[in-house]
């Protein structure tokens, strides 16, 4: 009987750990996760450490983020399987950080006569995850952006703090203890994230996504960055957009985004000749071009039709922090139903994730759109030139195509926009930097 009731427990103790996006927080709650989870006492990962059940920290944490069984996104899963990679197929998983599936995904193609390879590790960031065939960046030795950070150090726990030790109690602030944490945090249904739900006093939730902060191990992080996301966010956005809050503040043990970014990339940041600049207002002008730009047919119209209803002002192709710390306000913003769509005023601000995914996408740089040509989207010259004969590059078999194409095929264009029509945009688009900038 014993027997049974071990295996039984097991069985229990598996099912949280698969099945719908909710479950997640059911596993690390905002904090470290039940200990079996993660490590085995009596019988490790051979060649492992720390008593892990996987190769490594990344290997440990894809063996339940990552699933055979999926067949779409799912959950909480960030990368797909090697199986589902073939040529032609586009990684699975639509979460707001990317699918380090891209990584694998290399393309060659010929544009003016020359032939060029895009290599997947230019797609994102290379955690090391060996039971997945996941290897150490073989471009960069260090952080790219100026930085120190090894390349054969980088994994999953380089970010997030597997034991969940950044909390937020109910005088917001961010601690390491003296509370306990009841709940994720995460989340627009978390507590502290909705004025209805205040965190107890006495009480405290995990920080956002587990992130590390000020006194972490692996990195000098400055604090812990604020966000409120959806409770369901790994889905296609072909009908409705994904939209995480991303606040900003540097109280209480709190940081900027691009302050946070800049740990492992400080020549990325926005200080002295640092190149673009985040963490700064987007001033009234910049914010009303965002609002009104619908696609480089219409930058001043602001109505959004069709295919582009549910698309904008607000894009998550080019999301905004918000100038705000309150997490009850980000929590009413985080939203999967269309229903807040709003653009920037003028003190929200553009940061590092405006650009970047924060796993990997579908483009190098792991950027949220393809810098590498000028358009997005064109014409079928095929059938036609209306509006109504947009495609993603990739389908046309002009010799135009694989410059904007670079490889890929329609299929893995559309994904790697997470399955948006290309008549969100319309004909000739060009890149999104647009969106704010308003130069095509």
């Amino acid at each position: 009987m014993k027997g049974l009731r071990f295996w039984l427990a097991i069985i229990a103790s598996a099912m949280l750990t698969i099945g719908v996006t909710g479950i997640a927080s059911a596993f690390h709650s905002g904090g470290v996760a039940e200990c079996g989870g993660c490590h085995s006492m009596h019988a490790p990962k051979a060649g492992g450490s720390t008593l892990l059940i996987g190769s490594d920290a990344s290997s440990t944490c894809l063996s339940c983020h990552m699933n055979a069984a999926d067949t779409t996104a799912s959950s909480y899963h960030v990368s797909t399987v090697d199986a589902s990679l073939g040529a032609g197929k586009a990684p699975l998983q639509r979460n707001p950080g990317g699918d380090f599936g891209w990584l694998k995904k290399t393309y060659t193609f010929t544009v003016r006569g020359t032939v060029t390879t895009e290599d997947g590790s230019t797609h994102g960031h290379n955690i090391i995850a060996a039971d997945y065939g996941y290897v150490v960046d073989p471009n960069f030795t260090t952080a790219p952006g100026g930085g120190s950070f090894p390349s054969s150090q980088l994994g999953c726990d380089s970010c997030h703090d597997p034991h969940g030790k950044y909390r937020r109690t109910s005088t917001g602030a961010i601690v390491t203890s003296g509370a306990p944490i009841v709940g994720s945090g995460s989340y627009n249904n978390s507590k502290g994230n909705s004025a209805a739900t205040p965190i107890p006093a006495g009480q405290a939730v995990g920080a956002y996504r587990l992130l590390a902060g000020s006194g972490y191990s692996k990195a000098a992080f400055p604090g812990v960055p604020a966000a409120v996301a959806p409770s369901t966010y790994n889905r296609s956005e072909a009908a409705q957009q994904t939209r995480v809050a991303y606040g900003t503040t540097t109280q209480n043990g709190h940081t900027t985004w691009g302050q946070w970014c800049a740990t492992c990339h400080p020549k990325m940041h926005s200080t002295g000749n640092y190149v673009h600049p985040v963490d700064q207002g987007l001033s009234s002008g910049l914010a009303t071009v965002y609002s009104n730009y619908v696609n480089s047919s219409n930058t001043t119209g602001g109505t959004f039709t069709g295919d582009q209803v549910g698309q904008g002002p607000y894009t998550s192709l080019v999301p905004f922090v918000e100038n705000t710390g309150d997490y009850t306000v980000l929590g009413s913003h985080a939203k999967i139903d269309g229903t807040y769509l709003s653009g920037p005023a003028s003190s929200d601000q553009v940061s590092c994730l405006s650009c970047h995914r924060a796993h990997a996408s579908g483009f190098p740089e792991m950027l949220r759109w393809q810098m590498e040509g000028e358009f997005i989207t064109y014409v079928d010259t095929t059938t036609g030139t209306t509006a109504g004969q947009t495609v993603w590059p990739g389908t046309d078999s002009t010799p135009t195509v694989p410059q904007f194409s670079r490889g890929r095929t329609a299929l893995e264009t559309q994904a790697a926009y997470y399955d948006r029509s290309a008549l969100v945009f319309g004909p000739y688009q060009r890149v999104l930097c647009n969106k704010c900038h308003a130069k095509d």
